[in-house]
């Protein structure tokens, strides 16, 4: 990154995961620097980021600083090349739309210094349809966080063909330095990883909806009690080297059959809008009506404090 400027981050973008970067960067004391091409946008971010930051100190997840010292990290730009001037990472956060981000790339491509790294944080673009064309293409990818990137770490972090392999080295990093988790792809593809199994996930919850064999309810149970608790501190490949006697490979020679003859019947798409979504919306509303939704995001964010608060906690125990 620009030399001596691994300190200043710039937020291209301040909607809903601009604000969430920011909150990200500023936490870890890094200057950050917002711009939006709506003039009130950047106002709007600041005012949101302060109604979150006393909730994360009192979860211990504000990196021992207090709300208004992160406050102070963070400045509005009235222009683009005020917020890039000295900057060692862009993260861009516009529209998911391919013109719009390739038109934005153009401009930081031009504007910034050029050992800035530029990261998007597209969740279905692929870097080299962001960059393709541009002089300094060779420092463009994806970052994609899982939101908020406040309270989950995990951020997917993927090249074009022309990704220069040292700006990938730099991004991993920076994005560790922050206390993040980098996912370093090695090569891009659609959906990254974390959509495409979440994808996967998702077919599947909606087959055994539609086909009438469990309630939405019990699909979400059947996570929110049962797999996701192990998902929450270890990953499927870590999962079955633990369930069976000789590690991964004994698990592969007991249970491919059953997994093979599943993925006969998995082959079948459902559509999401067909009548199956009439019946997970019945189940939804019931539960939660939509007049509840934004108070249920609060709680769920609180829920992630914790639940991360815990970790941290338990991870500093352990490597003790």
């Amino acid at each position: 990154m620009n030399t001596g400027a691994e300190l200043q981050v710039a937020v291209v973008g301040v909607g809903l995961i601009g604000r969430a970067w920011t909150i990200t960067f500023a936490r870890a004391g890094r200057q950050v620097r917002l711009w939006d091409p709506d003039t009130e946008a950047c106002s709007r971010a600041k005012d949101f980021i302060a109604t979150v930051l006393n909730d994360l100190m009192e979860n211990d997840l504000l990196g021992g600083r207090q709300p208004a010292e992160v406050l102070t990290l963070i400045t509005a730009c009235a222009t683009l090349e005020e917020a890039l001037d000295g900057t060692g990472w862009v993260q861009e956060c516009g529209p998911e739309k391919i013109e719009a981000k390739r038109a934005l790339f153009a401009r930081l491509d031009e504007l910034s210094h050029p050992d800035t790294i530029l990261a998007s944080s597209s969740s279905a673009l692929l870097p080299s349809a962001i960059s393709e064309g541009l002089k300094g293409r060779h420092r463009c990818l994806v970052a994609h966080p899982i939101n908020p990137p406040y309270l989950i770490p995990a951020a997917e972090v993927v090249p074009a063909s022309w990704t220069s392999p040292e700006v990938m080295k730099k991004a991993e990093a920076f994005l560790t330095g922050i206390g993040q988790v980098p996912i370093m792809m090695k090569k891009e593809v659609d959906g990254f990883i974390m959509n495409r199994l979440q994808g996967a996930l998702l077919e599947e919850a909606f087959r055994l909806v539609a086909n009438g064999y469990a309630s939405a309810e019990d699909v979400d149970r059947g996570i929110a009690d049962g797999l996701a608790l192990r998902w929450s501190f270890i990953g499927p490949f870590e999962t079955i080297d633990l369930n069976a006697p000789g590690g991964i490979a004994d698990y592969v020679e007991r249970y491919q059959p059953m997994y093979s003859g599943m993925f006969e019947q998995m082959r079948e798409r459902v559509d999401w809008e067909g009548p199956v979504l009439g019946d997970v919306l019945e189940s939804r509303r019931r539960l939660l009506p939509e007049s509840d939704l934004a108070n249920r995001q609060v709680w769920r964010d609180r829920r992630l404090m914790r639940l991360r608060a815990h970790k941290s906690k338990v991870d500093k125990e352990l490597s003790r």
